[in-house]
């Protein structure tokens, strides 16, 4: 008696939540490992870049915006941090396009790792650079006399804000990065649509001085409300409604921009 067998494909094998963790975390130590063989980044970011934004924006410009160098700093020193965490995201995209064209990528999809593992490790590595950044820039700022006028426990929460809000750019940054073909496209395109963001907001001046149409943009602009939020928590202004919305533009950009880098992702790998 012969009876035909119905064959079946064989499932493939999902990975668990914890295997996606740990795959993701080991890609993140492999983008800071990077920094071991190049310090200049590490430095050049976390250092010179913050000593640079003081020294160009409150000790040239300060004391023609608001009378004197001191007033300046402490009104825009949480400002500056905000634009520090929204352009760090650049790496993010560059990074990632830089891995692809040099194939590391191709080496990876040989290996049974989450697919989703490649990109969150960029971002991961990103987020601790982020970090790093934004505590010296707050440290430099308080030696040049910059007060936290709340507390360490605020002052630490508002650093962790800016990181949180800097990773639902770095997905839009990652999308950029998959379909530019080269890192300078990536600087470029990301800086033409960061520039505008960050000047056209209250990070250097008060809203209230801008032409009316411009000053619609900015009460809007979600880069304000980043600002608005550190002030609060840093220097104990006003808060508002703005820790809400960098809270909902976070999860906002996340939830739009991570699966079109998925998607984007799959489609170039």
């Amino acid at each position: 008696m012969s009876a035909a067998t119905a064959t079946h494909p064989t499932p493939k094998n999902r990975l668990g939540l914890v295997t996606t963790v740990r795959h993701c975390m080991t890609l993140a130590g492999r983008n800071l490992l990077h920094l071991k063989s190049n310090p200049g980044e590490i430095v050049g970011f976390t250092i010179v870049q913050p000593l640079m934004m003081i020294a160009l924006l409150v000790y040239v410009f300060g004391g023609a915006i608001a009378g004197d160098t001191e007033s300046y700093l402490q009104y825009t020193l949480p400002g500056l941090i905000v634009q520090q965490a929204v352009f760090a995201t650049l790496a993010t995209g560059s990074g990632l396009n830089q891995d692809i064209a040099n194939g590391v990528f191709d080496r990876l999809r040989s290996l049974p790792i989450a697919r989703i593992a490649p990109l969150v490790g960029h971002l991961l590595g990103t987020m601790v650079r982020v970090a790093a950044g934004l505590v010296t820039l707050l440290v430099i700022g308080a030696l040049q006399g910059f007060e936290v006028k709340t507390g360490f426990l605020q002052a630490m929460g508002a650093l962790l804000l800016a990181a949180l809000f800097a990773s639902g750019l770095s997905w839009l940054s990652m999308l950029v990065g998959l379909i530019s073909k080269s890192a300078a496209t990536v600087y470029l395109f990301s800086g033409v649509l960061l520039f505008p963001l960050t000047f056209g907001s209250n990070v250097y001046v008060e809203t209230g001085t801008m032409p009316g149409w411009l000053e619609a943009w900015a009460e809007i602009n979600p880069i304000s409300h980043a600002a608005t939020a550190m002030r609060g928590l840093i220097s104990g202004g006003p808060l508002g409604n703005s820790v809400w919305w960098m809270l909902g533009w976070c999860v906002g950009l996340t939830c739009v921009f991570a699966p079109l880098a998925l998607r984007a992702y799959r489609r170039r790998i």
